[in-house]
């Protein structure tokens, strides 16, 4: 797969990047500043209404268009080589489905993007660790209040041993409030010994 064939060369130098990976006080750590304790917290792009980014998430969430999450993927994993952290990576979570959702869409949007994360960053994918509880509707269609109500109850882990004092990197494609990955971080930290990390396609600006 190349670059082009995904977006153009033009296009890719207007990308809308955030260099958030540069900053440990970012607009998305500070997202969860007071609600968890996270490591590290980055979004590669600026999501904007009717903006490039917004057109490429839609095609991959909802045209099956998996590549572009795979481009993000290896893109951003060049940033993120360069982080400072106390303790590294040690597997990389997408934000789960809900079965029906995943059976209605065929795919989870992130996996193309963890899993090139997963590549490039060298660490494992895992995606049989966090799981959705809940079937919800689309997050996209609800109102800020909707997004967070019983939104703590919808995630849950499948844990062993072996996932123990593990540095979790979570990763998702739009982060707007932050409930939803609050709500999976909440999940993954009754595992002994977890850390938190979260890592976005893109952020609502």
């Amino acid at each position: 797969m190349t670059y082009e064939s995904v977006l153009c060369s033009t296009c890719r130098h207007e990308m809308p990047l955030t260099q958030y990976h540069l900053d440990p006080k970012n607009e998305a750590v500070k997202k969860f500043y007071g609600k968890i304790d996270i490591e590290h917290a980055s979004a590669f792009l600026y999501f904007n209404k009717k903006g490039i980014v917004q057109e490429l998430i839609h095609n991959l969430k909802y045209k099956g268009r998996e590549e572009i999450g795979t481009l993000l993927g290896h893109w951003y994993a060049e940033d993120l080589k360069n982080l400072q952290l106390e303790s590294p990576f040690d597997v990389i979570i997408p934000v789960p489905l809900h079965k029906r959702k995943f059976r209605e869409r065929g795919y989870n949007q992130v996996s193309t993007f963890g899993k090139a994360l997963a590549e490039n960053l060298n660490i494992p994918y895992n995606d049989a660790v966090l799981y959705r509880k809940i079937y919800s509707k689309t997050q996209s269609k609800k109102n800020l209040l909707g997004r967070s109500e019983n939104i703590e109850n919808i995630f849950d882990v499948i844990s062993s041993e072996e996932n123990h004092n593990k540095h979790f990197l979570i990763v998702d494609d739009v982060l707007t409030t932050g409930a939803t990955l609050e709500a999976c971080s909440r999940a993954l930290l009754k595992i002994p010994g977890a850390k938190i990390s979260i890592v976005c396609m893109a952020m609502a600006h």
